[in-house]
């Protein structure tokens, strides 16, 4: 097996041809796609990894000056793309990983189809008249209490930002995921994700892309999308029922029919009143 494959633990699912990539976000790892995954495996190949220094990928190969900043995990993106030779891809990101993706894209976009963000944000500091949800104070206390009890800190977190009061089992889950990350990997990740703004990068996006933004988004707040959606050429956004930072766990149907729709042009020929296409 191509080391790159072992270094990021990379599975190929699925009958399909056409490729998808889902890349999990800050704290979890490929299994935080396990509720949503089945539904492609008829019809797609489905490539899942974690990235180095999550999961079960090869901790031993995670460089901390690399990870320091999002460029580094897209060198993860690139590098299994290569490993793989893979061509005209859909990649799904949650969180971080939408830009982490976008990243990749510019690097690469001729081996890029469409983009799905579940959930992003270009920044997640507010700055003047742009509202990314965190001042700089919030920002650093989440630095501190990951430094000092990260378990402490992941056990609040989990229910704030699943936001599935009536399914506790999907926080607990969550909070496993957190949990399972060592403490100063989840640090650097956040840091390198918290410090970060792709808000000038969006215009030089080529690749089609679809932005999914849950309602309540504790993490990133509908101005984050909305950003995104008019800055970004050939972005569409869908307003989901579906709340919290979470909906591919706590709403997977939702979730399915929004990513397929888009991949496979549904939505975009039909007057759905819920995307709006830049």
């Amino acid at each position: 097996m191509h080391p790159i494959l072992l270094r990021n633990n990379v599975k190929i699912l699925g009958e399909g041809s056409q490729v998808i990539v889902f890349a999990h976000g800050f704290g979890c790892a490929q299994s935080s796609w396990k509720f949503i995954t089945d539904a492609f495996l008829k019809d797609y190949k489905v490539i899942l990894f974690d990235y180095v220094g999550s999961g079960d990928s090869d901790l031993s190969q995670y460089d901390q000056r690399k990870y320091a900043t999002l460029e580094g995990y897209a060198c993860d993106i690139i590098d299994i793309v290569e490993a793989l030779d893979l061509n005209n891809i859909i990649f799904v990101g949650h969180s971080v990983s939408s830009m982490i993706g976008m990243i990749a894209a510019l690097q690469m976009p001729e081996v890029f189809k469409k983009l799905v963000f579940i959930g992003p944000s270009p920044r997640y500091l507010n700055d003047r008249d742009y509202i990314g949800g965190f001042n700089i104070g919030d920002i650093e206390t989440i630095f501190e209490h990951i430094a000092d009890d990260y378990v402490a800190w992941s056990k609040q977190l989990a229910p704030v930002v699943m936001n599935s009061p009536l399914k506790p089992e999907l926080a607990d889950f969550l909070q496993e995921c957190f949990e399972a990350t060592d403490p100063s990997v989840a640090l650097a990740f956040a840091m390198a994700t918290f410090k970060a703004d792709y808000r000038d990068k969006l215009k030089n996006l080529e690749v089609p892309s679809l932005t999914l933004q849950s309602s309540n988004d504790i993490m990133a707040p509908l101005s984050a999308g909305e950003f995104i959606h008019k800055n970004t050429p050939e972005n569409f956004l869908v307003v989901m029922k579906a709340t919290g930072h979470f909906p591919h766990i706590s709403e997977p149907e939702e979730t399915i029919r929004e990513i397929k729709d888009f991949i496979e042009d549904i939505s975009l020929k039909s007057a759905s009143d819920h995307l709006y296409a830049s």
